[in-house]
Formats: structure tokens, sequence, C-alpha cells
């Protein structure tokens, strides 16, 4: 059988790809990494840089394009079988990923080029180099004992297989409620778009008539938002906030539990005292303590504002409705009536503006402006659904730059959210400069019989965040594929994605792309002043939420688990001091955290805030030198987005900005001060 996996291939070969291709590609490849690891240890030259640091850099190129492409299909499209698969492979990689750690000849190796670093001559980027991987090796286990190497392998097979099976109860969760309306009573207050949509949705699920809502977001925050209906908002909101806890078979709270357990434990075996403390040493923010003064100095400027502002949400819905308590499925339908009052503006009247495609020309065009670079829409590279775009990136001198794909609307076999992503890394080598091939995966509303696919400004925001960590990925230019685009301290990744979100809120580059889908009509100014105004509504609450996460982040992992046995009662201390809404017992949030039991975020949920800082700070400097200005825009791509992580980046932030980030530009923006 040829494998095309195993084949030579630019652009990955989707159409051909049979999911019982995976498997033997996957051992086949480790094979042949393992041949390469080889050729490392054998060699009987004194290691050197070229000989080891460089080599082992360049080895198992072809697994890691097999696992970007089958773990992407497993986030984007996945099914039954590629489950399966993923539980099969995953503690495969965990033991092969080991092997190599653990590899006592090749530390050896590596460890006698690091004693001599000071007296090689690395430029920065080769020098950046060693140390991670002679880091990489030292923090997974490489100066441990046998058993204790044994028991690190033992836990890592566990935590791979725990966390996809975290991910798999999330999706099965998402997937299999819905509230299938068949009285229009029950739609009271729902947008016409949204109401045809539920019924497309419906009539797509096999249901003869009615209306149909689910978990997904496209579906739940129109419902959340807009429906007048407080027991169904209330019925939607606790299947929404139980995912995976209800005690049956997809339930989570035991993985959490042991994935929390394990974590810890892998970090006291290689000298750690707390998960957090491994994480973070490889982190901007550096220790537990410096990540919970930072969350709580916050908290103590965004509290006051917070408890103002919901005093206000409650007496609003109190005047308008006689609510005597505010609960969770009453915070979105109330704060959109309030925003309306206050500032005559709702997400319906802008979302006529925000045709997909005009968005998706529109930071195209940002990017153009800024960068210099052009996204030609192509129709010759495969895809793996008919959904996804495909474009191919040039600069100004119609030098190739990348290959982006994008994939924007919900399905079954796609989790949820948005994210970045990428098929192949850049790197150089002999000369040649290898180009990344990056995509974005979000879930967009879709569009109906009656109407193209017209975005909410809050999905406006996220397509530009994730083009944002798009760019990161495409504009980079390091030599090596482990320090290029987005491989950056995790409290840095957000500053790119986060700083594109401020262009969604300028008049200047509005006007490039918000045009009314049926007159072609520029936005008036009217709506861009609200736009601006409503930027900091209830942003004492929003703030307040962001840290409420990045909490029990840290309550999970800064601290001993091994006598947590109640997930519920965890998350509820966790909370208790950025709670405003009363506690619904029925909900908890960790079972679905799949940010930090699935996902890369655990110990770094705090790096959303984090990044906030360096990107308010970063954004005032646009700000006084003009939104496009090019030598800003320069200094960005050539400081920040194409040095992916050759050096530590505050250095790099500093080399931008000419200082360190204050505080005070996101607190003055988020209307705290």
């Amino acid at each position: 059988m040829t494998n095309p996996l195993l084949q030579k291939f630019d652009t990955a070969p989707f159409s051909k790809i049979k999911n019982e291709h995976f498997k033997p590609a996957f051992l086949q490849a480790m094979e042949d990494a393992r041949a390469e690891i080889n050729a490392i240890t054998e060699n009987t030259e004194a290691p050197t840089f070229e000989n080891t640091i460089e080599a082992l850099e360049f080895s198992g190129q072809q697994l890691d394009r097999i696992s970007s492409i089958f773990f992407n299909l497993n986030s984007a499209e996945t099914n039954e079988e590629i489950q399966k698969i993923a539980q099969e492979v995953s503690p495969l990689l965990s033991e092969f990923s080991n092997d190599i750690t653990l590899n006592e000849k090749l530390f050896k190796r590596i460890k006698t080029v690091y004693e001599q670093i000071d007296g090689l001559d690395l430029n920065v980027e080769q020098k950046t180099l060693l140390e991670k991987k002679y880091k990489s090796f030292s923090r997974n286990g490489a100066n441990l004992s046998e058993d204790k190497k044994k028991r690190l392998r033992e836990i890592d097979a566990q935590l791979s297989k725990l966390s996809l099976k975290f991910g798999e109860n999330v999706l099965a969760e998402t997937n299999k409620y819905e509230m299938h309306l068949t009285d229009e009573s029950d739609l009271e207050g729902l947008p016409e778009g949204a109401k045809e949509a539920a019924a497309q949705l419906a009539l797509s699920k096999g249901k003869e008539s009615g209306w149909l809502i689910t978990l997904d977001y496209p579906s739940y925050i129109p419902f959340m938002k807009y429906a007048k209906k407080r027991s169904l908002r209330k019925e939607l909101a606790i299947a929404f906030g139980s995912k995976a806890f209800h005690g049956d078979e997809l339930d989570n709270q035991a993985n959490v539990l042991q994935i929390a357990k394990l974590r810890f434990e892998r970090a006291q075996l290689l000298g750690y005292k707390t998960h957090a403390h491994f994480v973070l040493e490889e982190r901007m923010a550096e220790t537990p303590e410096k990540v919970h003064s930072f969350l709580n100095e916050l908290l103590e400027k965004a509290k006051p504002a917070a408890e103002r502002e919901f005093k206000q949400l409650q007496d609003f819905a109190k005047e308008l409705d006689g609510i005597d308590s505010l609960e969770k499925w009453d915070g979105s339908y109330y704060s959109e009536k309030l925003k309306q009052k206050l500032y005559s503006l709702d997400d319906e009247q802008l979302k006529p503006y925000f045709k997909l495609e005009n968005v998706i020309n529109g930071v195209f065009e940002v990017a153009e402006k800024l960068y210099d670079i052009q996204f030609e829409e192509v129709f010759d590279i495969d895809k793996y659904h008919e959904d996804v775009k495909t474009y191919r990136v040039y600069d100004k001198d119609k030098n190739f730059i990348s290959i982006f794909y994008a994939d924007f609307h919900p399905r079954p076999g796609k989790r949820g959210g948005a994210w970045m992503t990428s098929y192949k890394s850049q790197w150089k080598k002999n000369g040649e400069n290898i180009r990344p091939h990056i995509s974005n995966v979000c879930n967009f509303t879709p569009s109906t019989k009656s109407k193209p696919s017209l975005l909410t400004f809050n999905e406006v925001t996220t397509l530009f965040h994730e083009f944002g960590h798009g760019l990161h990925g495409m504009l980079a230019n390091t030599t090596y594929p482990s320090l290029s685009g987005t491989s950056v301290y995790w409290d840095f990744v957000e500053l790119p994605s986060q700083v594109m979100e401020n262009w969604c809120y300028e008049k200047e580059a509005l006007e490039l792309f918000a045009t009314h889908y049926e007159t072609g009509e520029v936005i008036p100014m009217d709506l861009i002043t609200k736009i601006k105004d409503t930027a900091t509504f209830q942003e004492g609450m929003q703030t307040l939420r962001q840290l409420s996460f990045g909490l029990l982040d840290m309550s999970w992992h800064s601290v001993d688990p091994t006598d947590i046995n109640n997930v519920k009662e965890q998350e509820t201390e966790a909370f208790k001091n950025t709670q405003l809404y009363p506690d619904t017992p029925e909900t908890c949030m960790s079972t679905s955290f799949s940010h930090i039991f699935q996902g890369g975020y655990s110990s770094g949920y705090y790096s959303y805030k984090w990044a906030e800082v360096l990107d308010a700070d970063a954004f005032a400097y646009f700000k006084e030198k003009g939104i496009f200005n090019k030598e800003v825009a320069s200094k960005f791509k050539e400081h920040v987005l194409s040095k992916g992580g050759t050096e530590n980046p505050m250095e790099l932030y500093k080399r931008f900005r000419g200082a360190e980030p204050k505080v005070e530009a996101l607190l003055e923006r988020a209307g705290l001060l």
C-alpha cells in the first residue's frame, strides 16, 4: 500500500489520506526518526553544535508533519474512528518523546555542547536553541534515576490519554444536547436571522418542523442574549455550564482530578514544587507568586468597577421585569438590553455591515497596509472539508510567503471555539527559506437561505484575533523550526493576536471593509462612535470573569492537589473573590475547561490578561504614530512577528517599543483608571 503520508508532499494531501493510513504512517515515521537519533548518538566524532544540536533539531520532520495533519483533523474534522486512532497513537507518541528526552547517550552529547556554550561562536538564535534543547531534556527527566524515569513515562502516557478523553467527552456533550422548540412564542425576542438559522438547523437534523438550539456558540449565544423566556434561557445555560458534569459515562470529574494529580506528581519527580512552578519557569511571568500578584493587582483595580456594573445591571433587570435575583442565565440578556438603552446599539444593527467575506477581505487589507503582504484565493490546494478556503500569500515583490487555510463554520466533527494552527513550520536550511502553512479555524454564524454569513461584532474581533496568530506564523523568519512563528513563551503568544483586535475599533480600518451587505453603504460614523463607546461597557465585569478563569487554573496547578476530591468544591473556593452571580450547584466549569485540561494553557490562562498589558501598550504606540504607520508596523514585524522564540520576549518587546510595557495603558483602555 502506498501511504500518501509517507510520500514526499508539500501541502497536506487530504483527499488521498484515509483513516487507515494514519497508524502505519505514525509507526514508520517514528522508526525513521529513531534511526536519525541513533545516527547522532552513534557518531564517533566529538559532539558539536552542528552534529548534535542542529542534527537533533532537523530530525523527525516527517513525524512532525504527520502529527500536525492528524491532530488538526482530530480538532476540526473528527469522527469516532479518528478519535480511536488518537487514543492508540497518543501514548505511543508520548513514549517516543520520552525515548528521546530520556536517552542518556543523547543527553550526554547535548550536555557536552551546553557546557562549552560560552566558548562557542554562536549567534543569539543558536544560543537560544542550545539552551532550549538542554532545558527540554533536563526539565523532562534526563537527570533522573532509572526508576523515576520509568514512572515519568507512565505518567506521560496516562496524561496523553486523559486529556484526549477529556476533549472527546466535551465534544460528545456539546453534540448530544438539543433544544427542539415547536411553539414560535418560545422564540420571542430572537432576531429574524437567528430564528432562520434555528429553523435551518432543525431541518438539517431531520426535524420536520420547529427550531433547534444547540450548545454551539452561533446557536447558543444569540439565544442567551435575546430570548425573552427566562425558563428556556435557564435550561440552556445549565446545559452549557454542566457539560461533562452529569455523573455518567461522559463525566469529566475523575479526569480533572487525575490530570491535576498526575501533573503535580510529574512536577515533584522533576524537582519542582508544583506543576505551575514547572510551567512558569519557561514563561515571562516566571513564578506562581508573580502570577498571583499580577492577577490580584488587576482584581483590586477591576472589582469595584465590576460590583458597580453588576448593581446597575441588577437594578435595571428589577426595574424592567421585576427580577429579584439576577442569575447567570440573565446576564447576557439584560446586558444586551442595558447596552441598547445606554448606547442605542445592538449586534443586530451592526451585523449587516459585517458580511464574512468582507471581513476576511478587510483583515487581509489591514495586513497589506501594515506588512506589505497580499492574499490570493486559490483552488488548487487540497483541503479536508469543502468549507475550507485556501490562499497563497505573497510579499509586495511577489515572493511567496505562506499558504493560509481558513475554516469558519461549525459542524458536528469540529470542536467549539476558535484557534490558529500550522501544517508546516518555517525554517531555513542549505540556503533555502522553507515557508509555512498556517490555518485559522473558527465557529462563526453560517449563512442561511435568505442571508449570507453576517458576523456579530464579537465574531469580527475573534476573526482578527486568530488572524493575528496567523500572521505570527506566516511572517516567521527564523533558522530553526522549533523557534519559529508561535513557538514563543505562552504569555507572549497572545500579543500578536490581541493587538490585531484593536483595528476593529478604528474608523480608518472599519471603513476598509464594514459595508452594508445589501446597499454597499460604508458603516455610518455614529455606529463607529457607538462601537468605541461600548468597548468599555461592563469592562469591570469582563475583567473579573477573565481573572476568575486564571485563578481557577492556578487553583488546580499551583498547589498540591493530592487531597482535592471534589471538583465543584475546589472550583467554588477558587471563584469566591470574583463571584458576582449566585452559584448554580448543577454547573461546573472545570469539567469542560478545555484550555487547561486539553489545550496548552495549564498554569497559563493568566497569559490572556498578561498579553493584554503588552497589546494595550503596543497599540498605544500605533495610535501615537498612526494606526497604519509603516515605521511602527515594520518594527513590530521585524522584532515581534518574524522573530518567533529566537530571543527572550521582553528583549524583543523592548526593541520594538523602546521600553518595558506599562499596565496603565491597559487600565486606561479598559476605563478602569
